[in-house]
């Protein structure tokens, strides 16, 4: 089996998606369902076949968590001391030597990976390109568009 990487707070937010789907989303479709199937014939009811494929959604779902967390490694990263070099769980801000911007992102495991909150997967090429690089290197990182060049202005285990 291969692990799952996961910082702390991506394993607890897998823990409390998987502990609502137990306990709200599946009664409720539950439910959902023998409603639909009191109406009657069931080869023409839609609200039974959504229900149904929804339910379907569900239990994959929660056979999806509890596999992953079953082989997750759990990772605070305020428990890390790699000192200014850049691991799993770093917070990184880079400046973009192109134009000037400052970007801060998170790396993170694939589960966890969510770009709108910052937080890049491992597998990324900017997260492959900034491993190991410490406050001050400069790093050339090939991205779909082309190369981007980043000087790594902080690193962060919080």
């Amino acid at each position: 089996m291969t692990r799952v990487l996961l910082t702390s707070a991506g394993a607890e937010m897998l823990r409390d998606e998987l502990q609502r789907l137990k306990t709200n989303d599946r009664p409720n479709v539950i439910k959902a369902i023998a409603e639909a199937r009191a109406h009657g014939d069931l080869s023409e009811n839609a609200e039974y076949h959504a229900a149904r494929e929804q339910q379907g959604f569900i239990e994959g779902r929660i056979k999806e968590l509890e596999s992953k967390l079953s082989r997750a490694e759990v990772i605070d990263p305020a428990t890390l001391n790699p000192g200014r070099r850049i691991v799993f769980g770093a917070t990184v801000t880079l400046l973009d030597i192109e134009n000037n911007d400052e970007v801060t992102y998170q790396i993170v495991g694939d589960l966890e990976a969510d770009l709108d909150r910052g937080q890049v997967s491992l597998g990324t090429p900017i997260a492959r390109g900034l491993i190991g690089k410490e406050e001050g290197d400069e790093v050339e990182v090939k991205t779909p568009k082309g190369a981007k060049l980043y000087e790594v202005l902080s690193v962060r285990y919080q």
